[in-house]
């Protein structure tokens, strides 16, 4: 008989996930967790074929099961959460997970991901494939940042604070503040640290 494993601090949407996968497949066993300390002490007697994991659990990320290596290698393993950003998306898909669900999805949708699970098809909700194709589709720096973003931009990823970027270019902070939240909205990262790799990795600016 086929295990599963549900890593969900909400009882009610835990349920709800228990509910799909018996429903796309019945034979199921499904066993819940609602934090890391009790998946892992599920994860002592069960071999789960599938496990539905939540990242933002009260006592840290659903993904450090997979950092951690607690989980068996032959599980698949798919993010079920609120969180669309980049950081999230690719720290679970580099951690191992074979699928990333938002779940403001239709029941439909996660059911028909469910589904394809077993067909060999990749579980991810179509705002998630989206994001996954823009970050790799080659870009242009005039076609996402205005030049004047793009010289800050170089600044802000050469470890210059906000007020030396906005010195250096002959601005005030507060517009450089508005420019630096422009690129944040533009680059959809959340942080100094996301912005500069995002901008590496587009190339807008070189690796230092």
């Amino acid at each position: 008989m086929q295990k599963a494993l549900v890593v969900e601090d909400n009882p009610t949407i835990a349920t709800v996930m228990a509910g799909y996968l018996r429903q796309v497949i019945p034979t199921i066993a499904v066993h819940q967790a609602p934090s890391l300390k009790d998946a892992r002490a599920c994860l002592t007697h069960i071999r789960p074929d599938i496990v539905l994991l939540d990242i933002g659990l009260p006592d840290g990320r659903g993904t450090q099961l997979l950092t951690e290596a607690c989980l068996p290698s032959e599980s698949l393993v798919i993010v079920t959460t609120v969180f669309a950003d980049d950081e999230y998306v690719f720290e679970a898909l580099r951690a191992g997970a074979r699928g990333y669900l938002l779940k403001d999805e239709s029941d439909e949708e996660f059911i028909r991901a469910f589904e394809g699970i077993l067909a060999g098809r990749p579980a991810l909700s179509p705002a998630i494939a989206r994001r996954i194709i823009a970050f790799f589709r080659p870009q242009t720096a005039d076609k996402i940042l205005s030049p004047r973003e793009t010289e800050l931009l170089s600044l802000i990823a050469q470890g210059h604070s906000v007020r030396r970027a906005a010195e250096a270019l002959g601005l005030t902070q507060n517009t450089a503040a508005g420019y630096l939240k422009n690129i944040y909205q533009k680059l959809q990262v959340n942080c100094r640290a996301a912005v500069t790799r995002k901008a590496i990795d587009l190339g807008l600016v070189k690796p230092f």
